[in-house]
């Protein structure tokens, strides 16, 4: 839930209130009655008017801007990986499989004791 007076950006107009779509606007107050479509009441400064409008019709400046950020980032990489060839980087980008590879899990620290038992073990079976 969008708190009130935060900053938010018009991202749909589904139900065709002629919002100026792409526009930024504050939240005024939340539409509490619920047999209501709407959740929240906003202001647009630049169209000097309030709005009632669904949740999925605005969405947070700063959400927008991260995804905004990584789809740059992603296609900054994808020219890379086409200017040097680099298939490998290519296919995991497309694939989506671009977290990390160094975050993987820390390897738990086993006692001597306990690496010899289970060398044992696996030795008796």
């Amino acid at each position: 839930m969008l708190k009130l007076g935060e900053k938010i950006i018009i991202v749909n107009d589904r139900f065709e209130q002629n919002m100026p779509v792409g526009e930024y606007g504050y939240v005024i107050a939340y539409d509490r009655n619920n047999d209501s479509a709407f959740d929240y009441i906003i202001r647009v400064p630049n169209a000097n008017r309030q709005y009632y409008v669904p949740a999925s019709d605005v969405e947070l400046e700063e959400v927008l801007l991260e995804l905004e950020a990584e789809r740059i980032g992603r296609e900054a990489l994808i020219d890379y990986a086409l200017a040097t060839h680099n298939a490998e980087l290519f296919k995991r980008i497309m694939n989506g499989e671009l977290e990390e590879t160094e975050e993987e899990a820390p390897r738990e620290v086993q006692s001597r004791e306990e690496f010899i038992r289970l060398v044992n073990l696996k030795a008796w079976i």
